[in-house]
């Protein structure tokens, strides 16, 4: 039986197994799923995806227990650990698969994401602007099962060390008291 009193999120910020990582250590956060959404066929499979010609976006869907932890929270925790100010890339990952995204599912979702990107910019967080798309949350196809959980189980791989480990610790200086 599904908890009813939990909340969805849908976020692009470059390669799914980054944002997973970062999403799977917050409080409040009870599932994050890699997949793919934004983009124009049904079913996409990763090779498809990486040619960038589906439209699709490397993405998480986070379901969340608002109790416990805010959307504007998940979307300042999405800000500080990626580029939201580089179109189409994420360091190495370049092409609109890569691309920072906030899918929303409700009304009160779009506004809390252009009120936070609007923040951010008047304060000047980033030196360039955000490009951060804010769009209605479509389908969402999950991705293969060697995708999910992915820097968990790999911690060991060069990618893991050197792209992944660096948001992590980043989150652990920037927002310790919203991790489990």
């Amino acid at each position: 039986m599904e908890n009813e009193s939990l909340k969805k999120a849908t976020l692009a910020g470059g390669c799914f197994w980054c944002t997973e990582a970062v999403f799977q250590r917050l409080e409040g956060v009870e599932e994050v799923v890699s997949g793919f959404t934004g983009g124009n066929i049904k079913n996409p499979a990763y090779r498809e995806i990486i040619t960038g010609r589906t439209g699709h976006a490397e993405a998480i869907e986070i379901k969340y227990d608002p109790e416990i932890i805010k959307f504007e929270e998940l979307l300042l925790v999405f800000f500080a650990t990626h580029d939201p100010t580089t179109l189409n890339r994420q360091q190495n990952d370049v092409g609109t698969q890569y691309r920072s995204g906030i899918f929303y599912h409700d009304e009160d979702q779009k506004i809390t994401a252009t009120d936070i990107i609007n923040l951010l910019e008047q304060e000047g967080t980033f030196e360039n602007p955000i490009v951060t798309e804010v769009t209605e949350a479509t389908a969402f196809y999950v991705a293969e099962t060697e995708h999910q959980d992915f820097y968990n189980q790999h911690r060991q791989q060069p990618y893991c060390q050197y792209i992944i480990d660096p948001k992590i610790t980043k989150l652990k200086k920037l927002f310790s008291d919203k991790l489990k």
